[in-house]
């Protein structure tokens, strides 16, 4: 196929009907017909324009799985027990905030899980459709460059099978040619050898 149509690739590579196609494999076999490129940069597509909310989204996932908020986390909630249990020993009970078992503190803790987790979740359901549209994607370009090579084979395969006709063409004329030398008759030449000969071409 020189120029295959749509059709023709999706019958005789795919094997499939082109109606019976999904959408992303017709795109695919549209592009190869038309011979144009399928690859794209699918992240900077999804990322081009985000909502308010899916940037605070991100960016608290962000901030909330680094070693940053670990480690102010860690250090607010040795702050806190330190002052209330040191306010505790050198006090009265009634001078502690949060004296032990720290109940407001694990309130505060307890409010931030609640805020933190839904929006982590919305940040993880962002990341989770940006990765099945590269899928799709990849699956898009994997297909298009295994349908090129489809077409890439078969192309060589008849210009190897033509190659072959002409080389075997070209044999059978020699070997007549040789059989005439041998039997003592002037050689005939074909079309063929008289094209190729400069020096009858200049007589």
């Amino acid at each position: 196929m020189l120029n295959p149509q749509p059709d023709q690739i999706a019958t005789q590579l795919l094997g499939q009907p082109y109606a019976s196609l999904d959408e992303r494999t017709r795109a695919v076999a549209r592009h190869v017909a038309a011979r144009k490129h399928i690859a794209r940069n699918v992240a900077t597509e999804f990322d081009a324009h985000p909502g308010f909310g899916q940037r605070a989204a991100d960016r608290v996932a962000a901030f909330g799985g680094s070693w940053t908020f670990v480690g102010l986390f860690a250090g607010g909630v040795l702050v806190w027990v330190t002052l209330n249990s040191a306010l505790l020993l050198h006090q009265d009970q009634s001078q502690a905030f949060d004296p032990y078992p720290y109940i407001l503190l694990n309130l505060f803790l307890s409010m931030l899980a609640a805020i933190q987790a839904p929006v982590i979740l919305m940040s993880q359901n962002r990341q989770a459709e940006k990765d099945r549209l590269s899928a799709g994607h990849d699956y898009e370009v994997n297909l298009k460059a295994e349908l090129e090579i489809m077409l890439l084979h078969e192309k060589v395969d008849a210009l190897r099978q033509t190659q072959w006709g002409e080389l075997l063409q070209l044999q059978r004329e020699q070997l007549a040619l040789l059989a005439t030398l041998a039997a003592g008759c002037p050689p005939q030449r074909t079309p063929q050898a008289e094209a190729a000969d400069p020096a009858a071409q200049a007589t």
